[in-house]
């Protein structure tokens, strides 16, 4: 009789074996399992940079704390570290900032600018991660519906604050006073 063959063991990689990996590219560590991302498509940076502009003009004129841009590794833990294409963190959490190479721990906002590579592992994988750690609001942004979902953190989990469309001045909960027409991040149809 054969003795069954035992499973293989998954190998989960940490933080330590990231910092290794290549300069030239994007990586992000998600429960441990290695992902390569590809650069950014051309309209996906432009959102990100009207948007970042509008976001990093506000916080800075209303002294809240700091914006960061990706590529910017966020370390939230030993196996899960992301690259969020915009983050903010608050002056509260400014501890997160100490180590001076990566935010160590969950900036106050997310913000993901779904592509046809990221857009699975934006609206899932990372949820949990970004939830289980203490960000506190996460922004989808979908430049193909020209959408943006606004989730605020609520026991645990995030829930949906509104889904705001083109021609629609979208806010912020946590930032009270942020508001930002949809039409100058996507440009007009």
């Amino acid at each position: 009789m054969l003795s069954p063959v035992p499973a293989a063991k998954a190998v989960k990689f940490t933080y330590k074996d990231y910092q290794h990996t290549p300069d030239d590219k994007r990586y992000e560590l998600l429960d441990g399992e290695l992902i390569m991302a590809p650069a950014p498509s051309l309209g996906h940076q432009e959102i990100s940079a009207s948007l970042g502009a509008r976001l990093y003009t506000f916080v800075r004129k209303q002294d809240l704390g700091k914006v960061f841009h990706a590529p910017c590794d966020v370390v939230l833990s030993n196996t899960d570290v992301v690259q969020p294409d915009l983050l903010f963190v608050s002056h509260e959490r400014a501890h997160l900032l100490l180590g001076g190479a990566s935010i160590l721990g969950a900036p106050d906002l997310v913000v993901e600018i779904l592509s046809p590579s990221t857009a699975g592992r934006d609206r899932t994988l990372k949820r949990g991660p970004y939830a289980k750690h203490g960000v506190q609001e996460y922004w989808l942004i979908d430049p193909d519906a020209r959408t943006v979902t606004v989730l605020r953190l609520a026991g645990g989990a995030f829930e949906m604050v509104r889904l705001y469309g083109a021609g629609e001045t979208m806010t912020s909960p946590m930032l009270a006073g942020f508001a930002v027409d949809l039409d100058e991040i996507f440009g007009v149809r």
